[in-house]
């Protein structure tokens, strides 16, 4: 593939040309003066040339931008989009789970708003799409903007991400291209296929051109992945207790209705030798420990269908008109089995228990335990089932009015459907004693449970005995998300030439927005044990028993029995009826909202050029306005509320020479709130640990939308065809970031810590970005095709977060680092590609970084930090012939455990997560 063969959306955007009759014309770009340098000549093809066209549309843009483009039709250069997005400087993905990585970071924010073919998408009620749904195999290019222009949606703090997908006209002649690749996942010990197939050609009709392209994909996924936790850091008494305890007994947040402790403290309680707190009017010591251990089994099969359809009609050489239907689905079934202790009583632990207790070096935290009698314990067998199906419809047109005056309109319509529903049921018991290493090496945890020799027909340390089980509790509950969007947009493009005026561009853009949201819950209540149908024994199907858990990688239970939540699902209205509740034919669905929002923005902006000598200072000023409107109903209650903004934006660039450029960029954008953040509703959910009270969460409608001022500062050096370097400074200082506020609270008798949003938090980010793609020229023998693609990110972030006390008074501000932002990152791609065959091995790391904020209840401290992350990836091509491609790949090569910590990753260690290698063989095939 030569250079000048880019996709049709990197040419639009790089280079926005007229649409001329001959689609192998070419033009000087609107955008960028001086010209991005010309690297026709350099005859490449496969992953260098998609380098090479990515760094083109990064010199040829106004904003900075940084692009990823397919190697070829249906071969993006990862397995998904956001695998792909990982190595892109700057960015960073996270929350890795069911077979993949679902959310993406842009300099450590995740507010990120995505567009395809410059559409705004999204997933049901959400404001942002779930790019993991868009299959890398419907893309033609990918582009990343970290500064935003007035042309560009409002929305997304952290920047835009705007996907192009094939049209017809990106093609000279007919074009057929099947692909198909098996896909191994390790731990699972599946194999799974993933297929798509591009039909398009194009006609000669009366004097202009009419083309059509269909672009359909599957992909089937099963995925396991299994994680060993240890609970929440909690206080208990010492050997010495107030009168009234037992010695080691867990110290209640309240006694004698005087707060003790109060949990979702930032820094958590001090863990220095001799701690004390207050009881009665005097100081006991205590003693940290965690008050649960647990492991989940997590499996599941994912699908993934969908399809995009373009139309595309050139009547004569000054309009074009295009009609364009895109379809992603989405279904789910994926199965929790939960293996849960409780380690928090300590009333059986003999005539010492201090034997028993070993504790860190030099603090009051207990790391081992030993002979924990009666312990409950419960397992849980989660059955969840998820389906979307997601459709945008677009019409448009675009025409030369004149030399000078390009005008072009679209009018869209996407709707998105989210439904799930969950099936559960425990069983619990309560047996002989645990054991437990809270921190048996590197942060994995490691327990067991104790046999009990007065009871030689019972082996109590068994967890796969279903005789050791009673049937608990059913949960049955089911949800939904609606959201549809209307959409109308009118942009004009000037060519003024009106001295260092070159071009002048407008436009408005009408979007009305609906969102909505429901849900069922069950009843809670239990079965009755004296029936024969209550018991796991009795009833065969019912049982469900896993092996081989964690590959022999931690000292825990390899099998345990739960409920079989299949099962539960194909009988569900036996086991309604069993639990006293309401059969299907009389279950209903509560609405919890609906929202209705317009949006109106209006933009206009001037690009610029001055000639200082042999040097270009070029650039562009904007102006964005957007009004929005908000109306809101939530059960039996309303609210409305309406924002308005002026947002401006300036770029500016400086050519030293055709290939050495400075960029300054200034602008400001927004985040609104999440639809369900203004839910005023209030949804109590009761103690399920024992610890004393429960959960609550509501929204807030007065929520206002959060807003950013950017400043860049970039240099830019291509110092080679194909070759560049580039670094970036840059800060973000963001107002009326929303943040939970938590006070306790009393509802039908019962205590509740409820948990709210508001604006209350200000916050600030800067780093610096740097980049290097090289490829060396004439490099002697074997060597000659090696290149690097390598990016460095560091990050500084700083919030204030208001602390409240148990009653919601504030009473403190705590700054800490934004949630999900490392220190630094980065990725290193080494490419090799001779004439028929390519390869590339692929490094991403990324430093530790606060995910989220436990719920309070349980957080001790409050924030949930990750653990650095990394990756390794590998992938082969062979051109076997010039129309047949063989690939190889694979990834996560390391096997990686990936862990987190409450703020101390040497003693307060949570979660240790073991996820599946995967390796595909595939091929590609173009008639």
């Amino acid at each position: 593939m030569a250079l000048s063969a880019l996709p049709a959306a990197a040419q639009e955007s790089a280079q926005p040309c007229p649409t001329p009759a001959d689609p192998d014309a070419t033009c000087e770009p609107a955008d960028a003066t001086p010209a991005a340098t010309d690297l026709d000549r350099v005859e490449v093809r496969g992953l260098r040339a998609s380098m090479i066209d990515a760094l083109q549309i990064k010199q040829g843009s106004m904003q900075i931008v940084d692009a990823i483009v397919a190697e070829d039709i249906g071969k993006f250069p990862d397995n998904n989009l956001v695998e792909a997005l990982q190595r892109v400087t700057g960015v960073q993905t996270t929350d890795r789970g069911a077979g993949e990585v679902t959310t993406v970071s842009i300099r450590g924010l995740n507010d990120v708003t995505t567009t395809i073919n410059g559409r705004n998408i999204f997933t049901a009620s959400g404001r942002s799409v779930a790019l993991a749904d868009i299959p890398a195999s419907l893309l033609a290019s990918t582009e990343i903007y970290k500064t935003r222009s007035a042309n560009l949606i409002e929305t997304g703090i952290a920047g835009q991400i705007d996907i192009h997908t094939h049209r017809p006209f990106d093609f000279d002649e007919a074009t057929v291209v099947v692909a198909a690749r098996a896909i191994h996942q390790e731990q699972n010990g599946e194999t799974d296929p993933n297929l798509s197939a591009l039909v398009s050609n194009s006609w000669d009709v009366g004097g202009g051109r009419f083309g059509a392209l269909a672009n359909v994909s599957y992909a089937v996924t099963n995925y396991r992945d299994q994680s060993v936790t240890a609970g929440a850091m909690v206080p208990f008494f010492t050997d010495a207790p107030p009168e009234g305890f037992v010695p080691y007994e867990r110290i209640p947040t309240v006694i004698d209705g005087v707060e003790v402790w109060q949990p979702g403290l930032e820094a958590g309680l001090p863990f220095a030798p001799g701690s004390t707190l207050p009881v009665r009017g005097q100081q006991y010591e205590y003693v940290l420990s965690r008050d649960a251990i647990f492991a989940s089994d997590f499996t599941g099969r994912r699908e993934r269908p969908a399809a995009n359809v373009s139309l595309q009609w050139a009547p004569n050489d000054t309009s074009e008109y295009v009609f364009e239907a895109f379809y992603n689905g989405y279904r789910n079934e994926s199965f929790n089995s939960l293996l849960f202790s409780f380690v928090d009583w300590w009333g059986a632990l003999g005539a010492n228990p201090a034997q028993n207790i070993g504790l860190y070096d030099g603090t009051n935290i207990v790391r081992t335990r030993q002979g924990i009698g009666a312990p409950y314990n419960f397992t849980s067998g989660d059955l969840t089932t998820g389906k979307t199906d997601s459709y945008l419809y677009a019409f448009g047109g675009k025409w030369e009015i004149g030399d000078r005056l390009k005008l072009q309109s679209e009018v869209t319509y996407q709707d998105s459907e989210f439904e799930t529903d969950f099936f559960a049921m425990r069983t619990d018991r309560v047996t002989n004693a645990v054991w437990v290493d809270f921190n048996r090496g590197g942060g994995v945890p490691a327990f067991g449970f104790e046999d009990n020799p007065a009871t030689p027909d019972v082996d109590e340390s068994r967890t796969d005995d279903p005789a050791q089980w009673n049937v608990a509790q059913l949960y049955d509950n089911a949800n939904y998300a609606r959201g549809d969007a209307t959409t109308f947009t009118f942009d004009g493009d000037y060519a003024a030439g009106w001295g260092p005026l070159d071009r002048i561009t407008f436009g408005a853009r009408y979007d009305n927005r609906t969102s909505s949201e429901g849900m069922r819950v069950g009843p809670d209540n239990a079965c009755d044990r004296a029936l024969p149908d209550c018991s796991l024994t009795a009833n065969p199907g019912l049982v469900s028993i896993n092996t081989g858990f964690f590959d022999g990688r931690a000292d825990v239970p390899t099998s345990w029995v739960v409920p079989d939540g299949r099962y539960i699902r194909d009988n569900a209205d036996f086991y309604r009826a069993l639990y006293g509740r309401p059969t299907s034919d009389q279950l209903s669905m509560t609405e919890n909202f609906n929202v209705d929002e317009t949006s109106t923005a209006l933009y206009l902006q001037g690009d610029f050029a001055f000639e200082l000598g042999e040097q270009v200072l070029d650039g562009q000023l904007g102006v964005r306005y957007v009004d929005v409107d908000t109306d809101m109903v939530f059960g039996e209650g309303s609210d409305s509320a309406n924002a308005s903004k002026l947002l401006p934006s300036v770029m500016l660039r400086y050519s030293f020479t055709p290939n050495l450029m400075a960029r300054l960029a200034y602008g400001e954008t927004l985040r609104r709130p999440a639809f369900n953040q203004l839910n005023p509703n209030i949804i109590y959910v009761e103690d399920v640990t024992n610890i004393g009270y429960g959960t609550a969460t509501g929204g807030n409608p007065g929520l206002e939308p959060t807003e950013s001022t950017n400043y860049d500062l970039g240099l830019e050096w291509y110092f080679s065809p194909g070759s560049a370097v580039y670094a970036t400074l840059f800060r973000r200082e963001i107002e009326g970031m929303v943040t939970d506020f938590r006070r306790r609270v009393t509802f039908e008798g019962y205590d509740y810590i409820l948990t709210q949003p508001d604006n209350a938090s200000d916050g600030e980010l800067e780093g610096l970005e740097l980049g290097v793609v090289y490829f060396p020229e004439s490099l002697p023998g074997l060597l000659d095709g090696f290149g690097v693609q390598a990016s460095y990110t560091a990050l500084d972030s700083s919030q204030d977060i208001p602390v409240t006390n148990s009653a919601g008074e504030v009473v403190d501000i705590q700054t800490t680092p934004m949630f999900g932002i490392s220190d630094s990152s980065y990725s290193v791609v080494l490419a090799y590609e001779r004439s028929r065959f390519s390869a590339r091995l692929s490094y991403v790391w990324r430093d530790d970084f606060l995910h989220h904020y436990e719920a309070a209840l349980f957080a001790n401290p409050l924030g949930v930090y990750f653990n650095a992350e990394q990756s390794m990836d590998f992938q082969i091509s062979y051109n076997a012939s010039d129309n047949l491609t063989l690939t190889l790949d694979a990834t996560n090569l390391t096997d990686e455990l990936y862990q987190s910590y409450y703020e101390y990753p040497d003693t307060h260690n949570f979660g240790t997560a073991l996820y599946s290698r995967t390796f595909a063989v595939g091929l590609r095939y173009r008639f």
